[in-house]
């Protein structure tokens, strides 16, 4: 028998003969486990030369420790928030084929944006609806912000703000586009906070990395924060706002005294330590070795975030907990900055999903953007003052993104439909310049048509800014396309 056949397990595919022997010196807990973990790909195989993931160091020097996402479920409309267009009141109530701006109905850009899920579901609307509300330049920078922003626009110099989005899903499967770059059509793809989850490394051993707050519209959007190939180590953890209760699904539930969870933990540790010694090489067996005990120490860590009354009152009014009006985002708000203060990677805050797709303004986007923006506004302005003053805008990008625009043309009287033609986002922080406006869409906000930007370039720019390479965090076996990658936007990068 050779040395290659001796390595080898006898008619049990990759069991090698050693971790066969170990197994069974465990006894019958080294079997189960053993088999177990070969089951999930975890175990030993004696192979010298296999891949292996990333070590959670950057690929070069970062600019950037931490990302908060904020996300607008429904879709805002960028003509009454940071793309004003004159134009629509100029041409309000006209037809857009009687406007100069008709050749946009014909443009190559409505093929190349729209991949239709349900045919013929969201149409092309014909006659323009003027602005619901003004606008004006805002700070030193000058960039044009509407009046239903008031607090963001005080913070204007601190944006970088992109006007020339697109996408290719005109419904609400542009949710999970936004954050995996690939239309719902074609599955679920790890999303943008589980590759920097798989890329670096923990910056507190007693929180998660990728930590989700506020709701989504259901389940069929939980992809907008899941990790599918990558694994679900790697997937955002859902959190409330809720120091009684933020983590339920890790609580051992109030019959379970501390002290007996503690004994619990120890033995599972005694099981864990057995598994290591054989398996001391294996960086899979240590990271769900570690995954066990950072459930323990998360029920400990997890409700101090939010104790908001240890923060000052000047702190709690600048937010707007004195409002019941923008307490409930204040609080996520909040909530983000002590995350990423307390070494969270990347906080991804939903606003708008409890009960259907708030911004999505189909009837009268006056009576529903006037009621959201009051509600986001301070407490996402706070959030960059707050950051700025403590130091910590320098190296937390703080992103706002939506899923598409609204139309410039009216639906239903004064409402607008889904428009991924063309829309805006926003960066600040992290090595991002401020006081700029970056793209732009055509004077009437229909197609962007200048530096025109594809959703994962924003996962790009957030990727770079954190020291990684994209086509450096490949996984064995998954093709991923050119567009997956994006292209950092350097225009707005310092």
């Amino acid at each position: 028998m050779n040395s290659k056949t001796q390595g080898s397990a006898c008619g049990c595919g990759n069991i090698h003969r050693r971790t066969f022997l170990a197994d069974c010196g465990m006894g019958f807990t080294g079997l189960v486990l053993g088999t177990m973990l070969r089951r999930e790909g975890m175990g030993a195989t004696g192979s010298t030369d296999l891949w292996t993931p990333p070590d959670g160091e950057p690929h070069f020097a970062p600019k950037a420790k931490n990302v908060i996402w904020l996300f607008m479920l429904g879709g805002v409309s960028h003509i009454e928030s940071f793309d004003p267009k004159p134009d629509v009141n100029k041409y309000g109530g006209k037809k857009i084929i009687e406007t100069p701006y008709k050749d946009s109905l014909d443009s190559p850009f409505v093929k190349e944006n729209l991949r239709e899920t349900i045919a013929g579901l969201h149409k092309i609307h014909s006659t323009l609806l003027p602005m619901q509300i003004g606008h004006g330049k805002r700070g030193q920078s000058g960039i044009d912000i509407s009046d239903w922003w008031p607090h963001l626009g005080g913070m204007a110099d601190d944006l970088a703000v992109v006007r020339s989005m697109w996408t290719t899903d005109n419904n609400h499967g542009a949710q999970i586009q936004f954050h995996t770059g690939r239309h719902m059509l074609e599955g679920d793809f790890p999303s943008i906070g589980s590759w920097v989850h798989y890329g670096l490394g923990t910056l507190n051993e007693n929180l998660p990395q990728f930590v989700v707050l506020g709701n989504t519209l259901g389940n069929n959007v939980e992809a907008a924060h899941g990790a599918d190939y990558l694994g679900p180590e790697h997937a955002g953890v859902r959190l409330q706002v809720d120091p009684k209760n933020p983590l339920p699904f890790a609580s051992p539930g109030p019959e379970v005294y501390r002290e007996e969870q503690q004994g619990e933990f120890e033995l599972l540790r005694d099981l864990n330590d057995l598994v290591e010694v054989e398996y001391p090489n294996d960086a899979a067996t240590r990271a769900r070795i570690k995954s066990y005990e950072l459930a323990f120490r998360m029920q400990t860590a997890v409700p101090d975030i939010f104790r908001f009354k240890q923060e000052k009152e000047s702190i709690r009014r600048l937010y707007g907990f004195d409002s019941e009006v923008t307490r409930p985002f204040a609080e996520k708000c909040l909530a983000a900055r002590r995350l990423v203060e307390s070494g969270v990677r990347f906080v991804q805050v939903y606003h708008g999903g409890k009960g259907g797709n708030a911004w999505d303004a189909h009837k009268d986007v006056k009576k529903n953007h006037g009621e959201l923006c009051p509600k986001v506004d301070q407490p996402i302005a706070a959030l960059l003052k707050d950051l700025k003053q403590r130091g910590m805008l320098e190296e937390t990008m703080v992103v706002w993104v939506t899923e598409f625009g609204r139309t410039p043309a009216a639906q239903g009287g004064t409402g607008r439909d889904h428009h991924p033609f063309g829309f805006s986002v926003w960066m600040a922080g992290g090595g991002i310049k401020g006081g700029i406006a970056h793209g732009s869409t055509d004077e009437i906000g229909f197609h962007a048509v200048e530096n025109r930007h594809y959703v994962t370039d924003i996962h790009a720019t957030v990727l770079q800014q954190l020291g990684l390479d994209p086509r450096r965090l490949e996984v064995p076996g998954r093709k991923r396309l050119e567009i997956d990658f994006g292209k950092p936007i350097t225009e707005i990068i310092g």
